[in-house]
């Protein structure tokens, strides 16, 4: 087992590495840029290291100077978390050149999952479903020409990256130029890599997405699934578990279809594998994500795994001790995203001083968080700064839970997006199940 870890990351999830590792007895180094300096996991770590300013660029997502980090500290591993670096390929294999241990999977893994045109390929010969589509498009020609064959509407999809950049949707032929250039460009910009392939639009679907675990001796768990159909802008925004829209028989199908996923890439550590599902409860593979995920925590709340601590054992080399016969999944939990931004002024992000902060409490509530009292929300950063997750015996009850736990909480000195989530807790067609990925675009904003 390691002792001691470096978090390459900042926010709320460093603070639940952090937390992690001072349970299991290990040292953690904490690294921050100059805005961060009064952060919370700045103080919660044994060691903090300063490397850079305050954009990410010149600092989070400066390879350099968290390795230097690293190796000053006498680190052995390096927990990426989610976002920022956890799913470089270049970061993890610098971080196996310098034989500190990368807290996720492979670098070559990363990198062949990462290029979902080939994890499309990887997937169809491990006989899991995916949308139909066709391979990276080399002109706008050749678009055209498989745009005809796949039908509209469809997405022309960035190849490399993730977070809603490079797509495209595309209805009819004479919208396939526009998006094909600007998909194209912004990948470029974004990615570093302008290639995009192209898929059948589903609609209206569900997004569903199946959590694994994976070790170095082969061994394969599926921890179950969690609904992920409330979004905007293809950004969660509350998610739940179990999902209301599954029955068990498609449940032990996708289970099925994730586990052959990861092993088909010889997966190791936690990873997420995202599925699209119709209305008739087809469903097709769509992208995996090797890293740890925002909203692991629901996971966590039904299946009593603690998923950070399972990265860093799997990562030292430690066997998983539990079968997929020992996989329990009881209750239900959900997970709203609290951000800091203004659903009434067109999301626009928010900064500055927390002057009141009350979090809510009672039993099988958490709220996981870097804020406090005082606090200074730096404008350089993701608008996430808070997940308040519930959990109760049905589903019915978390809702409840969630909704007088989301009036209790107070944040003053910055808009926070509580109202919307009440909004979307309120709503029949989720209090039924009854939603998909359009849900955010028909939700009455007169809150």
């Amino acid at each position: 087992m390691f002792s001691k870890i470096l978090i390459a990351n900042r926010g709320e999830i460093a603070v639940r590495i952090i937390r992690a590792c001072k349970e299991m007895g290990i040292a953690t180094v904490a690294v921050f840029s100059e805005a961060d300096r009064d952060a919370l996991h700045v103080s919660l770590a044994d060691e903090s290291v300063c490397i850079g300013g305050p954009s990410p660029k010149d600092s989070y997502l400066n390879m350099n100077a968290v390795l230097s980090a690293a190796v000053v500290t006498g680190a052995e591993a390096i927990h990426p978390g989610y976002g920022l670096l956890s799913e470089n390929p270049k970061f993890a294999r610098l971080c196996e050149e310098c034989r500190i241990a990368f807290i996720g999977p492979k670098s070559e893994v990363i990198e062949l999952l990462g290029d979902k045109d080939q994890a499309r390929k990887t997937m169809q010969k491990a006989g899991v479903t995916v949308i139909p589509g066709c391979d990276v498009v080399a002109s706008l020609e050749e678009a055209k020409r498989e745009a005809e064959r796949i039908g509209f509407p469809l997405l022309v999809k960035a190849r490399a990256g993730g977070g809603g950049r490079g797509i495209r949707l595309v209805r009819e032929a004479s919208e396939l130029e526009m998006a094909y250039q600007t998909a194209t460009a912004e990948a470029q910009g974004a990615f570093g890599d302008g290639a995009v392939y192209m898929e059948r639009f589903l609609s209206p679907s569900k997004h569903i997405e199946m959590q694994i675990l994976c070790d170095r001796a082969g061994n394969v768990v599926c921890l179950g699934e969690r609904e992920c159909s409330i979004q905007r802008k293809n950004q969660k925004l509350l998610e739940e578990s179990p999902s209301p829209s599954m029955d068990e028989e498609t449940r032990r199908k996708m289970m099925d279809q994730a586990v052959r996923a990861a092993k088909a890439s010889h997966y190791e550590n936690a990873g997420t594998i995202e599925f699209l599902m119709d209305e008739d409860r087809n469903f097709y593979f769509m992208e995996m994500n090797t890293r740890l995920q925002v909203e692991h925590t629901v996971t966590e709340m039904v299946t009593g795994v603690d998923l950070v601590k399972w990265q860093i054992r799997v990562a030292s080399g430690l066997e998983l001790d539990f079968t997929q016969e020992d996989v329990q999944i009881s209750g239900s939990a959900i997970e709203c995203r609290i951000n800091a931004e203004d659903p009434r002024q067109d999301f626009r992000p928010q900064a500055g001083r927390i002057t009141l902060l009350h979090v809510p409490g009672g039993p099988w509530v958490r709220f996981d968080t870097a804020i406090y009292q005082d606090y200074t929300v730096p404008p350089f950063y993701d608008s996430m700064i808070g997940k308040l997750v519930v959990y109760a015996k049905t589903r019915e009850e978390a809702i409840r839970k969630m909704k007088a736990a989301l009036c209790e909480l107070v944040i003053e000195g910055i808009t926070v997006n509580s109202e919307l989530q009440l909004a979307i807790l309120s709503d029949e067609r989720f209090e039924v199940g009854n939603y998909n990925t359009d849900f955010i675009k028909s939700l009455d904003m007169n809150f």
